[in-house]
């Protein structure tokens, strides 16, 4: 069993999940496009042009390195039906995340209409006794999605003004198409653990010859971005995914079926945390007796993360953050009298379901016959219990709230998704934030929440910090799917100290 202390950095790990399927699988069913093949081929054909020919069927396997080491496999399968396609695809990987050498899943359904149009799908992934799973219908004005996690459902409706397609038959539909080096093509995803839209890029770099299984073949090199990430495919000129390169040394390589799951997963691979840990230009010496920290940001667009607001400020890329003050509270106003933004933040949330009674429940036993008057003492109990109940331990899987009452252990993420929950069962308004943290010289990723406790104020139950300490440095606040934006940030971030 981990315990997390000051040698063991924490983890926030929602974006590893969508950026490791994004670095063995850009092009995979967890990511479904929507009116992508008029953007895509800017018109140049109609789409009954492009369907006319029949797809033939396509067994392919890819084996999944990190660095030098081969962590995993990817295999898909593409099926004509009597009417429409079939696809399905299984990635395996094994990963050291904060020390921790874990196993995960992704096990994608998919079936298809004539013109490649998405009919259904499910979603499934797994690691240790988490799972959670996604399955969506596709109507004529969105999808229908349920998901499932610990025996619970809930239902999602997501508007969409389009057909919804897949990804995974990007390439099919450019087999045949004349890509020229400098061609540009912007189009839309869907992904439905964010339950949410992004735009992807993709430019045509050129061609190549490039060695594939012991063989030398043609193939064009084609970069594609996605939240701020950038990752490199080739494919053959039949359209087929030869090779992908992603962040954190991840990539992908087509292979045989016998050498993709062959010997994976049998080397300690690279931790991901250390690996996209940032260090900054100085260390910072006692960090939580801080007031006030300041530091130059540089890297990335500060513009497209939440860096200004609350206690941060902003200003010619020097952020300033301050402790908040916890003196004088305003007294917290019926939930009628709040505002808008705070009531949006007591309602549940697919992964935060602070209106499920095995919740509920226990906000109740922890809070007593007679819960204290102030949020701020209701807060500070919340706190105690789940770190005296909550056993910190890296997991990979999509965090919730429920599953992390259910199975008593969590990280960084699995922490703050069952804080947010619990705080709004107790009628607090709640939120989750993610960005950095410092320690042991370096800033992890991280994720905590924000409490409104008569004034928003940061808090930490990983670290038992109410408010928070000021190394805590927040790029995304809200959503999944801004959560999920921070994957562009790896790699690319610096961080000087100016004091």
């Amino acid at each position: 069993m981990i315990k997390f202390d000051a040698m063991k950095p924490p983890g926030m790990k929602y974006f590893w999940i969508i950026g490791l399927m994004a670095a063995t699988a850009f092009m995979a069913l967890f990511l479904i496009r929507t009116d992508v093949f008029k953007r895509f081929l800017q018109a140049s054909k109609s789409l009954a042009d492009l369907t006319a020919q029949p797809i033939a069927a396509r067994d392919s396997w890819m084996s999944v390195f990190q660095n030098q080491r081969r962590i995993g496999y990817a295999h898909r399968r593409f099926s004509p039906k009597n009417v429409g396609y079939a696809l399905e695809e299984k990635v395996a990987m094994r990963i050291n995340t904060m020390g921790m050498i874990q196993d995960i899943s992704l096990h994608t359904r998919a079936d298809l209409h004539a013109d490649l149009s998405l009919d259904r799908f499910e979603f499934d992934i797994r690691s240790g006794v988490f799972r959670f799973s996604a399955q969506g219908t596709a109507a004529a004005d969105g999808l229908r999605i349920h998901t499932e996690t610990t025996g619970h459902r809930r239902s999602i409706d997501v508007p969409l003004r389009k057909k919804v397609y897949l990804t995974a038959t990007l390439l099919d539909r450019l087999r045949g198409e004349s890509l020229q080096p400098g061609d540009r093509y912007t189009f839309d995803v869907f992904d439905p653990a964010s339950m949410a839209q992004t735009e992807v890029t993709a430019e045509v770099i050129g061609r190549e010859q490039i060695q594939v299984a012991g063989e030398t073949v043609p193939a064009t090199r084609i970069s594609m971005g996605l939240r701020g990430m950038v990752q490199t495919a080739w494919i053959s000129d039949s359209g087929e995914l030869l090779r992908e390169r992603g962040l954190l040394g991840m990539r992908l390589e087509k292979a045989s079926p016998e050498d993709a799951r062959s010997d994976w997963g049998a080397a300690a691979t690279d931790d991901l945390a250390e690996a996209a840990a940032v260090k900054p230009d100085r260390p910072i010496f006692n960090p939580h007796a801080l007031d006030i920290l300041r530091v130059k940001i540089g890297g990335i667009r500060t513009d497209r993360y939440q860096l200004q607001g609350g206690r941060q400020r902003l200003a010619d890329g020097v952020l300033t953050v301050q402790r908040e003050d916890l003196a004088d509270l305003p007294p917290l106003s019926a939930p009628e009298d709040l505002h808008a933004l705070e009531r949006v933040y007591l309602k549940p949330e697919p992964l935060i379901q602070s209106d499920h009674e095995r919740i509920r429940s226990m906000v109740r036993s922890i809070l007593g016959e007679t819960p204290p008057a102030t949020p701020l003492d209701r807060s500070r109990l919340l706190m105690d219990w789940i770190r005296r109940a909550i056993e910190p331990r890296p997991v990979l899987s999509m965090p919730d709230a429920l599953s992390t009452l259910e199975n008593r252990m969590g990280d960084c993420n699995e922490h703050a998704m069952l804080f947010a929950a619990m705080a709004r069962a107790a009628g607090i308004p709640a939120r989750v934030e993610a960005g950095l943290v410092y320690m042991n010289g370096k800033f992890y990723y991280h994720a905590w929440n924000l409490l409104f406790l008569g004034r928003w104020v940061t808090a930490d139950v990983l670290f038992g910090q109410l408010p928070a300490d000021v190394t805590h440095l927040r790029l995304a606040t809200g959503s999944m799917q801004q959560q999920a934006d921070l994957i562009g940030v790896i790699g690319n971030i610096t961080i000087d100290i100016l004091g």
